[in-house]
């Protein structure tokens, strides 16, 4: 199968770049099961085992695809949709908070993620793990951790640095962020039981993570999936985070706990080594690998190619969300 992969962003990655780690998981996959891959993506882009095509800014994106393609899958819901004429699918990784009508091949990517857009259809992101450095499951852990764009204040790094600073003995490493934060409004965190490591990626992130007790997490928002989620459990580290968007389907008591509550996070955090890094990562390593996602793809794209659609009607947000931040004690 000819299939066209679409995102307005760079490959490889090199730091953070979450939708872009997931689509080049999911490109190699589909190249290794015989599929001619290519890729439509930011200049400055490229790839050893697939074509990557320049997206040109001055022209709709619809408009730059050819008709040589058997499937064309959108990580985005591009401009005049409508007139496209091949097969397609629009992944949507985000939130958004209006009633505005999605296409209905959008596929979302967890259950709680679709079922809040009036939808059925999601594929969980899977990561190529052959890709990550090896983790040392035995190695002493010394501190926990946050991961994510610490200056999104819905991530709430602020609720992990409160939570931490409570704990006698524990420090939290903040990969994602820095002590001084002009984006949040002049923030300066003045702890010292806290370090800030800004935006890691490669080799540095993964020595972190290994070395972390656990993954604190309390987001407050719908989180739509959350790969620092499953690159945490990864790396043998326990999930503590908030019970919002995916995070009860993705974290269950084998591998974390949740709680919209600082102080029962706590009381679960100082328990932290009752958790088995070897079971963390076996689950990440089995249940969210680019294999697994590329194969639930794959069911997807043959729903479109049969002339039907992903969805019997456009997924729409069931309630506009009044306030910007979710509860959070």
């Amino acid at each position: 199968m000819r299939i066209l992969i679409v995102d307005n962003g760079f490959i490889p990655v090199h730091l953070y770049g979450g939708t872009q780690r997931v689509i080049w998981g999911l490109g190699k996959e589909l190249a290794k099961m015989g599929h001619i891959v290519t890729f439509l993506v930011k200049k400055g882009s490229y790839c050893d085992f697939a074509t990557v095509l320049h997206i040109d800014e001055n022209i709709p994106i619809v408009d730059q695809i050819k008709p040589q393609y058997d499937i064309v899958h959108f990580n985005f819901q591009p401009e005049r949709i409508e007139h496209f004429r091949l097969p397609y699918i629009i992944t949507m990784h985000g939130n958004r908070n209006d009633t505005v009508q999605l296409d209905k091949n959008t596929v979302f990517v967890s259950k709680n993620h679709a079922q809040r857009f009036s939808s059925e259809a999601y594929v969980y992101n899977g990561l190529d793990w052959e890709e990550y450095a090896k983790p040392d499951l035995g190695l002493k852990r010394m501190y926990f951790h946050f991961l994510g764009k610490a200056s999104w204040r819905i991530k709430n790094v602020q609720g992990a640095i409160d939570v931490v600073s409570c704990m006698k003995k524990e420090r939290l490493a903040v990969l994602g962020g820095v002590r001084f934060n002009i984006k949040m409004g002049v923030r300066f965190t003045f702890s010292l039981k806290v370090t800030f490591r800004g935006m890691v990626g490669g080799e540095e992130k993964y020595r972190w993570l290994n070395g972390s007790k656990g993954l604190v997490f309390p987001v407050r928002w719908h989180e739509p999936f959350g790969l620092a989620i499953i690159e945490s459990l990864y790396y043998g580290c326990p999930v503590f985070g908030t019970p919002y968007g995916s995070l009860p389907e993705l974290v269950n008591s084998d591998v974390g706990f949740l709680s919209d509550k600082g102080k029962v996070l706590e009381q679960a955090m100082v328990h932290w080594d009752q958790y088995d890094p070897k079971n963390c990562h076996a689950y990440a390593l089995e249940e969210f690998n680019s294999k697994r996602m590329a194969l639930a793809y794959l069911s997807k794209y043959e729903i479109v190619l049969e002339n039907r659609t992903i969805n019997a009607t456009n997924p729409q947000l069931k309630e506009v969300q009044q306030h910007k931040f979710l509860h959070w004690e």
